[in-house]
């Protein structure tokens, strides 16, 4: 499968294919996932990281079961906007989680997206630390899928 902007993602979708949102972190990785008109995002699950062809069959298997036709995974820019050694990490095991789960997949910048959701967690809902900790990455997750769904175009 190859990378895509998110249009050219948009227009290699079905009608009423799902889009997985994903925010891929050193120890955890955060799973969303679109309604089928892609409008809205709400977080699924968080998985451990662990080895790709694992996280590349959990992913065919939400995808078969959701209805799944591509993928938005965060990538962590510098602040700056620049691409450093994080964000061409992200994009190297974003290339080969679409190769071998079968889905393509497009780039979103993740930049702050895990402290604007901490930041929410503590300030709207008073969380500890040990509950915004099972939570942050799946909403981080649904964070940059809804960025990126707000950026389709709409018919």
């Amino acid at each position: 499968m190859a990378l895509f902007n998110l249009s050219d993602l948009a227009a290699t979708l079905a009608p009423e294919a799902r889009l997985l949102g994903i925010d891929p972190g050193r120890k955890q990785v955060g799973l969303a996932l679109s309604d089928v008109s892609r409008m809205v995002a709400t977080p699924l699950e968080t998985v451990k990281r662990g080895k790709l062809g694992a996280m590349a069959q959990h992913v065919r298997a939400l995808a078969e079961k959701h209805g799944i036709g591509g993928m938005v995974i965060g990538i962590p820019l510098s602040l700056d906007g620049s691409f450093g050694p994080a964000a061409q990490a992200s994009k190297d095991w974003a290339t080969a989680l679409s190769e071998q789960s079968g889905l393509p997949v497009c780039l979103w910048d993740e930049r702050l997206s895990s402290s604007a959701v901490n930041r929410m967690l503590i300030q709207e809902a008073d969380l500890s630390r040990r509950k915004r900790d099972d939570i942050v990455d799946r909403l981080a997750a649904a964070y940059i899928l809804q960025a990126a769904l707000d950026c389709l175009p709409r018919p």
